[in-house]
């Protein structure tokens, strides 16, 4: 798959997920293969228009961002993305600025955490969790539209405060809708993160998994409803489930 929606692995868990904003291709290509194994959805982008086009359309849990950017200074990008995320995202910056005073502009700019490359995989990796162990960083994670709120935590659907009784897929499925809520999920993009690496995928599998995740979502009366964009994919926004 191309373009910056990246690479979605599942481990059988939570799966989150995040924004890497990388210009070096080999780097951003081993932090994303490493990310992706360890069971992170990692969104590859290598320049700061890009990293706001993705912002606009996926809700993410963490943004890796590296200040040596082909298209505007890693400083100014930090204050901008932190104001466009007034809900708190969480900011891990990855830069060869290693000088006393690049970590404190960073910091104080709203970088979360600050690690200076060279760098091991691993240590990455670490920090990464760190910043999303840290309290505050999960509360922003209840989904909503309409009558429906669903726990990421959990994996509960509810409406009304009655859990729906959906399987993994249509779980899944109601998560990545709902992750971008009102906007159209593109149906590949769709396809690549419901579907792990050599699973064997049907031509109208997620046209199917559409199918039985909409009737659900009427039965269930919650308020909201699944569009079909034709030729490009879902979408789902708040109204009448009929």
């Amino acid at each position: 798959m191309s373009g910056w929606y990246g690479v979605a692995w599942r481990a059988g868990r939570v799966m989150m997920r995040v924004l890497l904003l990388e210009d070096h291709p080999a780097l951003r290509e081993m932090m994303t293969d490493h990310l992706a194994q360890r069971g992170f959805a990692v969104d590859p982008v290598g320049c700061a228009g890009d990293a706001r086009v993705a912002l606009d359309a996926v809700s993410y849990d963490v943004l890796i961002l590296d200040l040596g950017l082909p298209d505007g200074d890693g400083i100014a990008i930090l204050r901008e993305i932190r104001t466009r995320t007034a809900g708190g995202l969480p900011i891990l910056v990855v830069t060869a600025r290693d000088a006393l005073e690049d970590r404190v502009q960073g910091l104080n700019a709203g970088a979360d955490d600050y690690i200076v490359k060279p760098f091991d995989l691993l240590e990455l990796e670490a920090r990464l969790r760190a910043v999303l162990r840290r309290p505050g960083t999960r509360d922003k994670l209840t989904l909503c539209c309409g009558g429906l709120a669903f726990d990421p935590a959990s994996r509960q659907t509810t409406v009304g405060g009655v859990v729906l009784d959906l399987t993994r897929r249509e779980t899944d499925l109601l998560e990545q809708l709902l992750r971008a809520a009102g906007r159209v999920v593109i149906k590949d993009v769709l396809e690549d993160r419901l579907y792990s690496f050599g699973e064997p995928v049907t031509t109208n599998a997620v046209e199917a998994a559409v199918s039985r995740l909409r009737k659900r979502l009427t039965n269930a009366a919650g308020g909201v409803r699944i569009e079909t964009m034709r030729g490009i994919g879902y979408r789902l926004v708040a109204g009448d489930d009929a």
